[in-house]
């Protein structure tokens, strides 16, 4: 198994889902306030079969690298959660992602946002 360090891992997740045009891509750093997990990175897809593709390719590239990960949503693509345990994707349609309001829940996480010129 392949080992990165848990924001080497998270900035190579970012870049896989800008590569599949997801959108509005938080990570937030979690380290100070919760001992689940490092990072989480949420971001949104405009439709079930992007979000599908987006997931694809994040599992496809880390399990190409050694890197193994729990999937769970794939089937309804809806809010599809990737736990590469030291970082966990959230592929949300925009209005699951609303409801849900993880950056809220997580509102005293430091937040970095991406742009599409990273």
């Amino acid at each position: 198994m392949t080992k990165l360090a848990p924001k080497t891992l998270a900035k190579r997740i970012v870049k896989i889902a800008w590569s599949k045009k997801a959108e509005n891509i938080v990570l937030l750093d979690l380290k100070k306030i919760s001992s689940m997990t490092d990072y989480f990175l949420v971001c949104s897809a405009g439709s079930d079969v992007q979000a599908r593709v987006i997931a694809e390719a994040i599992i496809e590239s880390l399990e190409d690298s050694g890197i193994k990960c729990s999937v769970e949503g794939l089937g309804a693509s809806h809010w599809i959660l990737i736990d590469c345990y030291c970082v966990v994707v959230h592929i949300f349609l925009p209005e699951v992602r609303e409801f849900y309001g993880l950056e809220r829940l997580w509102g005293d996480a430091k937040r970095e946002e991406f742009s599409d010129d990273e």
